[in-house]
């Protein structure tokens, strides 16, 4: 049962508001700590800003300018807790290339010191330090650079998740696991409030249509762009200011780089990327104010053009034009709400905000590297409202569901692919797919198929997924929809055609496997080609092309 009857009879110690990879992070802790969890979603698990970052799990070297060296240091400390320990499956080790140029508003002496005080701060680190290039090896790895005023560049380590979602997703699988009660479209309707104490939460469940009160002695809004609507007048004050990050996705052109790029716009001085990204290249991202919208986030046209623009004349041979761009996505992120300060120096830290009302609490700000940092101090500051000593935190160092055994070598990898392909008849791109989605939980997903050779059939030739994630995604990950499953379970929605390739297979699949029937089939497919519209430079045309 997706939610439990009993639900407002059960005494939660704590309610987390934001199902998001911050609000994810805090039930696996709170869980782990045994604290009773509710943690309760308006869309699914990571459908807001998690799922629309860069996807770099970073220290922040742009941040060295606005002096933030604490938060430096803390994401510096989570990127190693996240690649070494928690999540290698997902979190790898990515190469940045810092062009240099003639006339460049931050010149080489710049750039070095920067790099200089990034190793420093680095210290310890298992990535590599920084290196300085002549302009022959950087065009090695970048070709398609401009080569006019190459002075060389700076080569760094940073990381990448190619799947935020599936960090979030992870996490929540983790609480779950440890006693937490996930429930997503479920959208807080207001808050319990007595003698000016939070009680707990009245939610609407936008599938079912009933609506169910959740009781807690502690509330956690971690809603992200929704936290000013979740608290209501609770607040006394607006908290966020959020702030639109656009990408555009494109396939690799002439000249692509191999190494991702870290390039400065010459129009505003903003530094934007261009990342190879699973399988293709992500460019981005802006940061404009925003005030519009939050169910329908967008890029405009004139961000889409900003972005193709500056990374023509960055690679000149790429040729990019509207028609090159695969899809485009845009997010919100948290931030603090300011006066006049220019977007760029709003920080990224995050706060907990109190409220005017008794145990409730609001996440404001943060970035993906520091979420297993945040989720810390939330669940202490629990125990604290509690009025007990936080037990110690063990998120830092218990890996997620998916995450290989410390030790698995590149020997062990390639006997798990030849495993999953002679013992469950998966070709060897699907599984290599497999574990590079699901990592260790990969034979969990062709355990599925065993027997079953309907559920070997691929429904994504782009991707080579099979019909047995469909099945795993409804089955084990909690997905409720083939949005849930397509965009932030098997990710084949992050495909070149936003998995619109693999939506009538996977309705077919639903209702061969999962009981839907032919109504429920339909409206599934139409609801997702709806959703996804706001991703296609040209409405419509993905969906029909």
């Amino acid at each position: 049962m997706r939610i439990p009857q009993d639900i407002s009879e059960e005494a939660f110690d704590v309610i987390v508001v934001g199902a998001g990879v911050n609000g994810c992070g805090i039930a696996r802790d709170a869980a782990m700590r045994g604290l009773r969890v509710l943690l309760l979603d308006k869309s699914d698990v990571s459908a807001g800003t998690t799922a629309w970052s860069t996807r770099l799990i970073h220290g922040g070297l742009r941040y060295l300018e606005h002096g933030e060296l604490g938060l430096v240091r803390e994401s510096l400390r989570e990127r190693e807790t996240l690649l070494r320990r928690v999540a290698p499956h997902l979190v790898r080790p990515l190469p940045l290339l810092v062009p240099l140029y003639a006339g460049a508003r931050r010149g080489p002496l710049t750039i070095r010191a920067g790099m200089l005080a990034y190793d420093l701060l680095s210290a310890g680190k298992s990535l590599p330090r920084h290196r300085m290039l002549s302009p022959a090896e950087v065009l090695a790895r970048a070709p398609g650079l401009e080569r006019a005023g190459l002075k060389g560049a700076a080569l760094f380590y940073d990381a990448q998740v190619e799947y935020a979602e599936r960090l979030a997703v992870e996490n929540a699988l983790a609480a779950r696991a440890r006693g937490a009660a996930v429930i997503t479209h479920a959208r807080v309707k207001r808050l319990l409030v007595e003698d000016d104490a939070v009680r707990g939460v009245v939610f609407e469940d936008a599938l079912g249509g009933a609506t169910h009160e959740a009781r807690a002695g502690a509330v956690l809004n971690v809603a992200g762009p929704w936290v000013d609507e979740v608290l209501g007048d609770a607040a006394g004050e607006k908290l966020i200011g959020g702030t639109k990050g656009s990408h555009v996705v494109v396939r690799a052109f002439e000249g692509a780089p191999a190494t991702a790029v870290y390039a400065e716009a010459s129009e505003d001085g903003r530094p934007f990327f261009v990342i190879p990204w699973d399988g293709k290249l992500l460019i981005g991202t802006t940061d404009e104010r925003y005030a519009g919208d939050l169910e329908r986030v967008a890029a405009s046209s004139g961000e889409v053009e900003y972005l193709l623009r500056e990374t023509k004349r960055v690679l000149p041979r790429s040729g990019l034009t509207r028609a090159s761009v695969l899809y485009t996505y845009s997010g919100v992120r948290p931030l603090p709400r300011v006066g006049r300060v220019e977007e760029a120096g709003i920080t990224r830290r995050h706060f907990i905000k109190p409220s005017r009302v008794e145990g409730l609490y609001s996440i404001v700000g943060g970035k993906l590297t520091t979420y297993r940092a945040l989720a810390e101090e939330a669940v202490n500051l629990v125990f604290k409202l509690k009025g007990a000593t936080p037990p110690p935190c063990e998120t830092a160092d218990v890996p997620l569901p998916g995450a290989f055994h410390e030790g698995f070598a590149p020997a062990d990898f390639e006997a798990l692919r030849e495993s999953l392909t002679s013992r469950n008849g998966l070709a060897p791109r699907t599984a290599a797919r497999l574990m590079k989605v699901y990592g260790a939980r990969a034979p969990e997903v062709a355990r599925l198929a065993s027997g079953e050779p309907e559920l070997l059939e691929v429904i994504s030739q782009e991707t080579g997924s099979v019909a047995a994630e469909v099945v795993f995604a409804f089955g084990e990950e909690m997905a409720e929809t083939l949005a849930d499953c397509l965009l932030r379970r098997t990710m084949v929605g992050l495909n070149g055609r936003l998995g619109l390739d693999a939506l009538e297979a996977s309705a077919r699949v639903a209702r061969r496997f999962l009981g839907w029937d032919e109504g429920r089939a339909a409206y599934e497919v139409e609801s997702y080609k709806s959703y996804v519209e706001r991703f296609q430079t040209v409405p419509g045309a993905a969906a029909t092309g």
